[in-house]
């Protein structure tokens, strides 16, 4: 199983937002996204609120995630 990490961190200080700011513009739960920010590595992810913050920050998912380990 492969493990990923979100740069929720990065692409929030890039606009000037706080995680609070990126939850509500995303409709993302704040307790999911400062959850995914925090976290170096993840094995599973809702796809949905990847959608979403993908689509918050304008981005293809592709470069909202970070394969840590293959």
């Amino acid at each position: 199983m492969g493990l990923v990490r979100l740069k929720i961190r990065e692409m929030a200080a890039e606009k000037g937002w706080t995680l609070k700011e990126v939850s509500e513009r995303s409709g993302v739960i704040y307790n999911t996204v400062k959850s995914y920010a925090r976290r170096s590595e993840i094995a599973t992810i809702d796809f949905i609120s990847l959608q979403k913050l993908a689509r918050t920050f304008d981005v293809m998912i592709e470069d909202l995630v970070e394969i840590v380990e293959e």
